[in-house]
Formats: structure tokens, C-alpha cells, sequence
């Protein structure tokens, strides 16, 4: 029976109460008017009629309020399964099935219903398993990278982790997958020091000296040896359903530079040995130059002297150049010693000015001091490392400024905690595009004529920022260049 027929059916029912209660009064009605009141028949008759009324009134009162009760559930039950059955659904529970009993419609909708459900439920079990088969391929593969991977969600949790990772960590998988990476980090030195690297990552991200400081390599004590790794931290980046992309977590790759390392050191001992031999014959060859050039030895023809100049010029930037590659070993060995004391800007600039005039009055350059009159904070630096940057900044200037020409070195400072000098030339000026790299090793800039090594610069660079300073470059074409060194007061 459906909802239809049970709603004509009550109210049938409730409808023919109605009707007989009403005949009942009217038959009781007509007995009543054709009895004498003083009849004893009258008094049988008043209390039968009020009495069926009452049986008739009560009933149909009953049945009201029971239809009333029962009738509202009987037509909003199958409505409720239905949406109880859907909610389910919803929320993935495709085990859940309607039993809708009474009419025809009604099962015709469970049954429906239940189909859908089953296919659905066929449909979640085949895609789940295809993830999970792709899930195990990826695993696989990862797995066979002889590279350490370590994937870490957006809450810490170690969600995958490969083979080599865990050698190197040495944790066993069962113990860490899906556990918190700082609960397990707060056992495992390595980890823990992968974690404080990643977060130090998102701080220092756009910051270049510290982006320099952080491709430092990893050292790590194995299986009775030393090992060096690259660490990297790629953000794992998903776009949700409303199309916005947001970092769902971070894989950290770490590859093995073990290799690359001992050649790196074998390299830097090899210029440190080289250089170091060097410097010996070339010393003995400049004090020859410097002998055969003095008068009292015997004079020389202007060819002869032309010779002589020339073997001094380049005897100077030989030696020059392995000055050089001797501060470059010191850095990358790791030896590069500062020994600080308390000394004045200006000193440190007159330095620099002397150690520079001679070149600067071959080429017709003045140098121009800028000064401020107001006091100076002092500083309290390796004199001699931060002498030779400025020293090689002034002559770089002098070369690259026409003759005839104007330098400017100087010292300021707008923050009572920094102090900044500069080195300024009108010259040609440097691309925005080698700005960056100017400051590598061996790099020069294209179209240069002017013979270097390419190592001045970021040697320069190093020895600034082992002060915890900075060197940076303001450079337009045809506008010149300004170097400034900061140091910390």
C-alpha cells in the first residue's frame, strides 16, 4: 500500500466515524421526538442514544488521535531512510542499503537504490586498488634510486621513505612510516638535522647569503667513513578542488658528492702546492728584474729596458695571481684564519690608496677620498683580510676607469651598528645580467679586454662575509660601477 492509498484510506476511515456518528444522533434524535416524555421508554431511549454517542465520539476521537500519531511516521519513514541512506553515501559507507517495505514504488526505490550503492562501491574498490598498484610502482622505483629520499607531509608525518634513506638514517621502515618525523627525530642526530635544515630553508629563502650557506654539504660519519651530501628540499605542491595550490608537504633528496668531494679537496691542495712552489722563483726572478734594472749594475738600452719593465709587470701579476689562488685555498679548505682587532676605516682606505698609487699614476687616475667629518665607528676586523679587498676593489676600479680619469674610495655609516665603504669608478659599467656572477670563481665578463684572473672578486666576497658582512655591486652600463663592502661595527 502506498502513501496515496493510506492517506485515502484514513481519512475514508475518519470521514465514515464522522457520517455514522452523525446518523446515530439524527436516528437517536427522531426515537427521542416520537416517545412521550412521560414514557418510561423515554428515559431507556435518552440513556441508549447518549451512550452510542459516547462509544461512536470516543472511537472516533481514538482513532483520530492514533492516525494523527502514527500516520505523519508511516509517510515521512521512508523519506528518513532514504536520507540517512544518502548522508551514508556521502560519506563513503557504499555498504549501506535500503529496505523499504509496503508498496510497490517504495521497493522499486530501495532496489534502485541498493544498485547504486553496489556499483559505487565496485567503482571505489577498483580505483583504490589501482592506487594502491600505482602507489607500490612509485615505491618501486623510488626504492631503486641508489639516492636517500625522504617524503615528509605538511604535518611532520614521514610518509615515504626508500631504501638508501633508511640505511644511511639507520631506521627500519616499519618504525617510522607514518610516525611524527620529530618524535623520531628527537632519536636520530641526522634526521633531526635534516628537520632544523628544512625549516632553516623556508626562513632563509631570498636571502642569498644564507641560500649560499645552506648548499654547504652534509657530512655524515658511515660504515667507517666519511660521506658528503647535497641536501636539497623540493616543496610537494597540490591544487585543491577550489583550484588554489598549496604545499602539501616536502621531499628531501640528499646525493651523494663523496667523489666530487675528494677531488674538490685534491684540487685545492694541488693549487695550494703549486702556488705555493711559485711564489719562491718568481720572488728570485723579480729581484733579478730588480738588479738588472739598477744602474749601478750597469746601464741598460731602451729595448733592454723596455725587456726589463716587462718581465717586472708580469713577474708582479704572476705573483699577484698566486696571492690569489693561496686565498682562494685558504677559503675552501676551510683554513682561512681571521686575526681582528680594533681599527679606524680610514686607515684601512689609506692602505688601500697607497698600495694603489703607482698604478693609478701610470694611468692619470685621481683618487678621490670622500670622508665624513662626523665620527666613525670603529671597526673590529682582520685588517689585513679587509686591506686586500678594498686594495683589489681600488685597483680594479683604476683599470676599468679611462685615463685621465677619477676613482672615488669612501666610508659612511647610517646605522649605528654597520659602517659601509665604497669603491667607485666612471668606467663603462657591468650588465645587470653579471652582476651575480662576477662574483664567481674564474668569471669574467664578456667583451673584457683587461687581462685577470677572475678570482679577485670572490675572494673579496669570501673574506666580507667570514666577517659576517656583505659585498654588493650598483652597476649601469655606461655609468660605471660602485662596490660596497658592509661590516658589522
Amino acid at each position: 500500500m502506498n502513501i496515496k492509498e493510506k492517506l485515502t484510506l484514513s481519512v475514508g476511515v475518519l470521514v465514515s466515524l464522522i457520517v455514522a456518528l452523525v446518523a446515530l444522533s439524527v436516528f437517536s434524535l427522531q426515537i427521542l421526538t416520537a416517545t412521550e416524555p412521560t414514557s418510561p421508554m423515554a428515559d431507556y431511549g435518552l440513556t441508549r442514544a447518549l451512550t452510542l454517542l459516547l462509544v461512536f465520539g470516543a472511537l472516533s476521537i481514538a482513532i483520530g488521535v492514533w492516525m494523527l500519531v502514527k500516520l505523519p511516521k508511516t509517510v515521512t519513514r521512508p523519506f528518513q531512510e532514504l536520507t540517512k541512506g544518502i548522508n551514508e553515501i556521502a560519506n563513503h559507507n557504499y555498504d549501506t542499503e535500503l529496505n523499504l517495505i509496503g508498496s510497490r514504488e517504495m521497493e522499486q526505490l530501495s532496489s534502485n537504490f541498493n544498485r547504486m550503492a553496489h556499483r559505487l562501491r565496485d567503482y571505489h574498490n577498483s580505483s583504490l586498488s589501482k592506487l594502491r598498484v600505482s602507489k607500490q610502482y612509485i615505491e618501486t622505483i623510488i626504492d631503486s634510486i641508489d639516492e636517500p629520499i625522504i617524503c615528509i607531509d605538511r604535518n611532520l608525518t614521514l610518509y615515504f621513505i626508500n631504501n638508501e634513506a633508511l640505511d644511511i638514517l639507520n631506521l627500519k621502515r616499519e618504525e617510522v612510516i607514518g610516525k611524527s618525523a620529530q618524535e623520531t627525530a628527537l632519536r636520530n642526530d641526522l634526521l633531526r638535522r635534516l628537520l632544523v635544515g628544512m625549516e632553516g630553508d623556508k626562513e632563509q629563502e631570498g636571502d642569498e647569503k644564507k641560500s649560499e650557506d645552506k648548499n654547504q654539504p652534509l657530512k655524515i660519519y658511515a660504515d667507517n667513513k666519511e660521506s658528503y651530501f647535497q641536501v636539497k628540499y623540493l616543496p610537494v605542491k597540490m591544487t585543491d578542488s577550489a583550484g588554489d595550490v598549496k604545499e602539501s608537504g616536502t621531499v628531501i633528496m640528499l646525493k651523494n658528492i663523496t667523489e666530487f668531494h675528494k677531488l674538490d679537496v685534491a684540487k685545492t691542495t694541488f693549487i695550494s702546492t703549486i702556488s705555493h712552489e711559485l711564489k719562491t722563483p718568481i720572488s728570485a726572478i723579480l729581484m733579478s728584474q730588480q738588479l738588472l734594472a739598477d744602474n749601478r749594475v750597469g746601464g741598460l738600452n731602451t729595448e733592454q729596458k723596455e725587456l726589463s719593465d716587462s718581465i717586472r709587470e708580469n713577474g708582479e701579476r704572476l705573483l699577484s695571481i698566486t696571492g690569489e689562488l693561496l686565498n682562494m685555498t685558504q677559503v675552501e679548505s676551510g683554513a682561512l684564519q681571521l686575526k681582528p682587532h680594533i681599527t679606524r676605516p680610514i686607515e684601512l682606505i689609506d692602505y688601500a690608496i697607497k698600495a694603489n698609487q703607482v698604478q693609478a699614476d701610470k694611468f692619470h687616475i685621481n683618487i678621490e677620498v670622500e670622508y665624513p667629518k662626523e665620527k666613525i665607528s670603529k671597526l673590529y676586523v682582520d685588517s689585513e683580510k679587509i686591506a686586500w679587498v678594498l686594495t683589489n676593489l681600488l685597483s680594479n676600479a683604476i683599470r676599468y676607469s679611462p685615463e685621465n680619469g677619477r676613482v672615488i674610495i669612501g666610508a659612511e655609516q647610517h646605522d649605528k651598528h654597520y659602517v659601509t665603504m665604497f669603491v667607485r669608478d666612471f668606467g663603462r659599467g657591468i650588465d645587470p645580467r653579471y652582476h651575480d656572477s662576477i662574483f664567481e670563481r674564474y668569471f669574467r665578463v664578456p667583451g673584457t679586454k683587461i687581462q685577470g684572473s677572475g678570482l679577485g672578486l670572490s675572494i673579496s666576497r669570501d673574506f666580507v662575509e667570514a666577517h659576517n658582512g656583505t659585498l654588493t655591486v650598483e652597476s649601469e652600463l655606461g655609468k660605471g660601477s660602485k662596490f660596497v663592502v658592509t661590516l658589522p661595527v
